[in-house]
């Protein structure tokens, strides 16, 4: 997808960003290094790079202005794109996907155009720290091929307000 997201940004005529995208926490919580997370598939950038949350409330929202692209059946992660070509990938937990839905209600659909801080998912979180692996939820960036710059943020962070990351495309 990075390749077309490439091409559709060259021929919008899209400028290109001054200080680049900032991309906000998706969940309350503190940040983790990726490479933490106690799944290869994150921990060693498989999926591409981010950072993984440890996570408090019981919601999360959209990180940056875009569209959703898929949220899984088991509505335990989503895909997110933003109007610059920015594609997101932000999954709850390890061992989630076992579970099938449970401790999970989906509260955007696919394709619905999202604004920072809207709600998409929401979770139990005192019932699914006693039922998965980790509750590390990663927030990766999945065309890393198109990021020139990424800048990590640090400590504690509020959904929908801080900071996780600033990218240039």
């Amino acid at each position: 997808m990075g390749f077309l997201s490439r091409i559709r940004r060259l021929v919008s005529g899209q400028p290109q960003l001054a200080g680049g995208i900032m991309v906000y926490a998706p969940v309350n919580g503190e940040i983790v290094a990726i490479e933490k997370v106690p799944d290869v598939v994150f921990a060693e950038k498989i999926v591409g790079d981010g950072i993984a949350i440890a996570p408090k409330g019981d919601t999360i929202v959209a990180p940056i202005d875009g569209t959703i692209g898929k949220i899984f059946e088991t509505n335990h992660a989503f895909s997110i794109e933003s109007p610059q070509g920015l594609e997101l990938f932000v999954h709850f937990g390890v061992g989630t996907v076992e579970l099938r839905g449970r401790g999970f209600s989906r509260l955007a659909e696919e394709g619905q155009e999202v604004k920072v801080g809207d709600p998409i998912l929401s979770f139990d979180l005192e019932y699914l720290k006693d039922q998965v692996d980790s509750l590390l939820t990663p927030v990766v960036l999945a065309n890393m091929e198109d990021v020139k710059y990424l800048d990590k943020a640090q400590g504690n962070v509020t959904a929908g307000k801080d900071p996780i990351f600033t990218v240039q495309l």
